[in-house]
């Protein structure tokens, strides 16, 4: 195998991981309380972090802006978690996984850092809202059920988050295994409180239960992180987020193999025009995002400017991943 398909078969599997974690989630919350489940993914991750920076000579403390990101960006992530899980184990994994897609066109219009998103941006956020409509209506048109809302709602705060994550770490040395250990140990300081009336009942869990608390723990959160971390460092920022856009397809096939969900004809309809729109939204910020340097650059005329070149200004959010 050569090292390009390599490297895309590494950042294929980040999004089969990221698409399975929507059913893993709602699994483990058929077991134990949301809360609790959160507080043993996050314990679990931070151990495995701390571990990792430990095997490390000479990288093991932590500097001052890995700290000052750490801390804040451990707060919304736990928020985003905290809806996400709460939204997955009141709604369907398929529609989980599609509806929280919706972060990447939220993203670019909450960052104005390149004078907002052009307008071919809103008709494919418009697709998508149409496709979540559809997604909602299940069977047939109805209102919207709780857990489709609270996936709405993380997708904003996601979005939120992501933004921030760019705007706490730009310019910033800061080591991605370094940040996000910070922040799952913020993590599992915020849901220890609520978590210790369960801890019985956590120890207790049966064998089922452990392997998806292990498989969203090491899997969904350490490995899917360092492994999307080192394949976009051995390819394109486009070609990584092209691969890894794949996770609410993922989603959906695991959600009806595994999941014994269903699709009818609307939900069908609502999937396509999901991908669609969020691939599209994609493809148009990511060429207004590298337009807006070289633009930049012609009016100038700098040999010193300090915009970059076209192509180095998107980059995967790799200290942020995705899935539940």
């Amino acid at each position: 195998m050569t090292d390009v398909r390599r490297t895309d078969a590494v950042l294929l599997l980040v999004a089969v991981v990221w698409g399975s974690s929507y059913l893993s989630a709602q699994t483990a919350t058929s077991a134990l309380p949301v809360l609790l489940v959160l507080f043993a993914r996050y314990a679990l991750s931070a151990l495995a972090c701390l571990g990792l920076i430990a095997g490390r000579r000479g990288a093991r403390r932590w500097t001052r802006d890995e700290l000052r990101a750490g801390l804040p960006l451990g707060v919304t992530q736990a928020a985003v978690l905290v809806v996400e899980t709460y939204g997955v184990a009141h709604t369907s994994a398929a529609n989980a996984g599609l509806i929280i897609s919706l972060t990447i066109v939220l993203t670019p219009l909450l960052d104005r850092s390149h004078g907002g998103p052009p307008p071919l941006f809103f008709a494919a956020a418009t697709l998508c809202v149409l496709g979540v409509g559809l997604l909602m209506s299940g069977n047939g048109f109805h209102a919207p059920r709780l857990g489709d809302l609270l996936m709405l709602g993380a997708a904003v705060v996601r979005a939120v988050h992501v933004a921030l994550v760019g705007r706490l770490t730009a310019g910033r040395a800061i080591r991605p295994l370094h940040l996000t250990a910070v922040q799952t140990l913020v993590g599992t300081a915020l849901f220890l409180p609520a978590a210790v009336g369960g801890l019985p009942t956590l120890a207790h869990a049966g064998t089922a239960t452990w392997t998806q608390l292990l498989y969203l723990a090491l899997f969904c959160s350490v490995f899917a992180f360092l492994a999307q971390t080192w394949a976009v460092q051995r390819t394109s920022a486009s070609r990584a987020s092209l691969l890894l856009g794949t996770e609410p397809v993922w989603a959906l096939a695991v959600g009806v193999a595994f999941g014994g969900e269903h699709l009818t004809a609307l939900t069908a309809l609502g999937a396509a025009l999901t991908v669609a729109g969020t691939y599209l939204g994609q493809s148009v910020e990511r060429a207004h995002r590298t337009a807006a340097p070289h633009e930049t650059a012609v009016r100038t005329h700098g040999p010193h400017s300090d915009v970059q070149a076209p192509g180095e200004d998107f980059r995967c959010p790799s200290t942020t991943p995705t899935g539940v």
